[in-house]
C-alpha cells in the first residue's frame, strides 16, 4: 500500500506539479496539502485543474509556470496532538534538483522544535532507508501517560454494615428474630488492616513536559481501647474477647455489648461476653450471653440464657413461655408465669405462678415478698415474706436437694427407660431367631446380616445401661439431704402450701406466721424463728 503524493518537476515547456495516484488502496492525495505546499513556496496555480486531476485519479503533471522549477529540498509537515502526547509528520519529496533530507538532519530539526521525548526512530528508518514514504502519516514521537496510583484502603475483618434486613422464610413469613447484628471478636484477632497506597508514576508529553500523576490518598487506622497496633502499623488487633464495631470511622472493641432494646430492629442476640440492654426484651425474642445479662427494662415472654448472672430491673412477665437460665445468680424485680433455672441464688420481690430452680438460695423480699403458685426449688434455703394466698392457691416449696441434680437424675432415668425398651425389643427378635435355628430353619445371607446387627445392638444397649446405672447411683448419692436446708416465712404461709425438705413433704392445712420449716427425724417440722 502506498499513498498518493506530489512533487515539483520540470516538464517540456517549464515546470509543474507531478501527481502520483495511490497504489494498492493507499490514501488519495490531499488537495489541501498540495495547496498549502504551493502557497508556502508562493507559486501561483490553478486550483480547479489540480482538484480535477486528483479527483479523477490521473497521474501526470499540472503545468505551473515557464522555466525551471524552484529547487526545493525534501520537507515535512509536523502535526502535534492537542494534548501534546503524539507527533506525526508527512514528508513532501524534494523537487527536481532538490536535496533529500537525512535522518540526522530531521532529528536535529525536530529537536530544535522541542520534540524531545518518546521519539520513534523505527518509522523514520523505514522512510529514510527506502525511496521514501511521502504524504503518509508517520508517528515520530509518543508521549507517556501518567500511571495513576491507588489510594490506600482499610480492609475490615468484620461487617461494618449493621443495617440488617430481615430474611424471608420459605413459607413467606419474615424472620425478624435472627438478624445477626453483633460482630464478635477474639483476643488476638486482626480487626482491620491498611492496604498501603501505591504511588503513581509521572508521564511526559512529546515536548518533555512532565505530567504528574494524581496524588494518592493515605489512610490511618483509628481505634479505641482494648485494641493494639501491629509492629508494622498496618493492622489493629483485639486485646480482649468481645465485640467490635465501627463508630464514626473508629474501630471500637468492648467486652460488654450494649443495646437499646431487643426487638424486631435487633433480632435475637447471641454474644460471648456480657450484654447490657437499656430497654425491654420483647416477646418471643432470645438473648444468649457467655457473661452477664443486665436488662434495665422489662422482659416479656422472652428467653435469656447467661453464662454469668442475669439482672432484670423491671421484672419478667413470662406469659407462660418466658425462660431464664443462668450459671450464676438471678436478680429480678418480679417473676410471673415463667421458668427459671440458675446455678446461683435468686433474689426478687415476687414469684407468681413460676417454676424456679436454684443451686443456692431463693430470697423473696421487698415490698411484697410473695411466692404464689407454681413450684420453687432451692438447694439450701427459701426465704419469703408470704407464701400462698387466702384462696389456698397450690404452692410447692422444695429445699435440701440440688435442683440441677434432680433434673439430671430425671434425664438419666428417662434415658435408662428408653434403652431398656430398645434392649427388650431386640432380645425378643434375637431369641425368636435362635428358636428357629434350633428347629433347623435356614436363613439367607441378608437375614443373617440382620441378626448380626441385632446382636451388636443388644451388646451396645447393655453397655449403655451399665454406664447410665452407674451415673444414676452417683447422682442419688449426691442428692442426700443437706442438714441446713430450710424454709423461712417472715410473715405468713397459707394452707395448700406443700413444703418438701430432702425428699420429705408436708402439706400445710393451716396458716402459720413468722416460722421456719426444717427436716428433723425424717419429718418436716415447724420451729421458731
Amino acid at each position: 500500500m502506498k499513498n498518493g503524493y506530489f512533487r515539483l518537476v520540470n516538464d517540456f515547456n517549464g515546470y509543474g506539479i507531478a501527481l502520483y495516484p495511490p497504489e494498492e488502496f493507499g490514501e488519495e492525495i490531499r488537495t489541501d496539502e498540495v495547496w498549502k505546499y504551493l502557497d508556502g513556496l508562493k507559486i501561483p496555480y490553478d486550483r480547479k485543474r489540480i482538484d480535477a486531476q486528483i479527483q479523477f485519479g490521473e497521474s501526470g503533471i499540472c503545468h505551473l509556470g515557464d522555466g525551471d522549477c524552484p529547487v526545493c529540498p525534501e520537507t515535512y509537515m509536523l502535526d502535534v496532538s492537542e494534548d501534546g502526547m503524539m507527533a506525526t509528520v508527512r514528508f513532501i519529496p524534494a523537487s527536481d534538483g532538490g536535496k533529500r533530507l537525512t535522518m540526522k538532519d530531521f532529528l536535529d530539526d525536530i529537536k530544535r522544535r522541542n520534540i524531545v521525548y518518546g521519539v520513534q526512530e523505527s518509522g523514520l528508518k523505514e522512510h529514510f532507508e527506502t525511496e521514501g514514504m511521502y504524504c503518509t502519516d508517520i508517528l515520530i514521537a509518543r508521549g507517556k501517560k501518567p500511571v495513576q496510583g491507588k489510594d490506600a484502603e482499610i480492609e475490615y475483618s468484620f461487617n461494618i454494615n449493621q443495617h440488617k434486613r430481615p430474611a424471608h422464610r420459605d413459607d413467606g413469613r419474615v424472620d425478624y428474630f435472627n438478624l445477626t447484628t453483633i460482630n464478635q471478636c477474639r483476643k488476638g484477632q486482626v480487626l482491620a488492616r491498611i492496604i498501603p497506597e501505591q504511588p503513581g508514576e509521572a508521564g511526559s508529553d512529546v515536548y518533555g513536559k512532565t505530567i504528574k500523576a494524581k496524588e494518592v490518598k493515605r489512610e490511618t487506622l483509628k481505634f479505641g481501647k482494648n485494641i493494639e497496633l501491629s509492629e508494622d502499623k498496618l493492622s489493629i488487633i483485639s486485646q480482649v474477647d468481645g465485640h467490635v464495631a465501627l463508630v464514626d470511622k473508629k474501630v471500637v472493641v468492648s467486652s460488654v455489648y450494649q443495646v437499646k432494646g431487643v426487638n424486631v430492629s435487633t433480632g435475637n442476640i447471641s454474644y460471648d461476653g456480657s450484654i447490657e440492654i437499656a430497654g425491654n426484651v420483647d416477646e418471643n425474642f432470645e438473648v444468649k450471653a457467655g457473661g452477664n445479662v443486665v436488662v434495665n427494662g422489662l422482659v416479656e415472654g422472652a428467653t435469656i440464657i447467661a453464662g454469668g448472672n442475669i439482672i432484670i430491673a423491671k421484672g419478667m412477665n413470662g406469659m407462660g413461655k418466658g425462660y431464664l437460665r443462668a450459671k450464676g445468680d438471678i436478680i429480678v424485680k418480679f417473676l410471673e408465669n415463667a421458668r427459671i433455672v440458675t446455678g446461683g441464688f435468686v433474689e426478687t420481690e415476687a414469684i407468681l405462678h413460676c417454676t424456679v430452680s436454684s443451686g443456692s438460695d431463693i430470697k423473696v423480699d421487698g415490698r411484697k415478698g410473695i411466692i404464689l403458685g407454681g413450684r420453687v426449688q432451692a438447694a439450701n434455703a427459701i426465704i419469703a415474706k408470704t407464701v400462698g394466698a387466702s384462696m389456698s392457691t397450690a404452692t410447692t416449696l422444695e429445699v435440701g436437694v440440688e435442683p440441677l441434680l434432680i433434673a439430671q437424675l430425671e434425664h438419666v432415668t428417662t434415658a435408662i427407660d428408653e434403652r431398656k425398651k430398645t434392649l427388650n425389643a431386640a432380645e425378643v427378635i434375637f431369641n425368636n431367631f435362635k428358636e428357629k435355628q434350633k428347629k433347623g430353619i435356614q436363613f439367607n445371607d441378608g437375614q443373617m446380616r440382620y441378626m448380626r446387627s441385632v446382636a451388636s445392638l443388644i451388646e451396645e444397649k447393655k453397655t449403655e445401661l451399665e454406664r447410665l446405672n452407674i451415673r444414676m447411683q452417683s447422682l442419688q448419692d449426691m442428692m442426700e439431704s443437706r442438714e441446713d436446708a430450710r424454709v423461712e416465712i417472715n410473715e405468713q404461709v397459707y394452707p395448700n402450701t406443700t413444703i418438701v425438705i430432702g425428699g420429705v413433704s408436708r402439706l400445710l392445712q393451716d396458716n402459720y406466721r413468722y416460722c421456719k420449716f426444717v427436716k428433723e427425724e425424717g419429718e418436716v417440722r415447724m420451729v421458731p424463728m
